[in-house]
């Protein structure tokens, strides 16, 4: 089994049913890392005292752009992300920058249950996955001329 880092989010609408899911995939989710941000961090870190995780700040004071940035260096290979798309968010610009982010480095992300079923079910989250890089030369060169 190739370990994975997995980055796992949620909303606080969604952190129980994000903590219901890791425990129903448990068997598939023990072994790899995890990084977390604040509050779901610290309930994942509770409710699975064997898990290796990496606690970074709560959403809104910086945690999504600390996840954003292991990301966007490299550091990251799964992004779980249990979004509440009927909640307001007053640091909704922090949650559009990490998702755009796992876009641009190509980062497999689940943002519900079901994605997240998908994702962790597949025969590449078991195997040496080699995530591909994007071609942004197009967009640089424009900028160095």
């Amino acid at each position: 089994m190739d370990i994975k880092t997995i980055a796992v989010v949620a909303h606080d609408s969604k952190k129980q049913v994000l903590l219901d899911w890791m425990e129903e995939h448990y068997a598939l989710l023990k072994g790899h890392k995890f990084i977390a941000t604040g509050t779901t961090g610290s309930l994942v870190k509770q409710k699975f005292a064997n898990i290796d995780i990496d606690i970074k700040l709560s959403g809104p004071l910086g945690g999504d752009q600390q996840v954003g940035a292991l990301i966007s260096t490299g550091k990251v290979d799964v992004l779980i992300f249990f979004t509440d798309p009927m909640t307001a968010m007053p640091h909704d610009v922090d949650v559009k920058a990490l998702t755009r982010l796992a876009v641009v480095y190509n980062i497999p992300t689940a943002c519900n249950r079901s994605s997240a079923d998908f994702l962790v079910t597949s025969p590449f989250f078991v195997a040496d996955y080699r995530i591909s890089d994007n071609d942004y030369s197009q967009y640089l060169d424009r900028f160095e001329k």
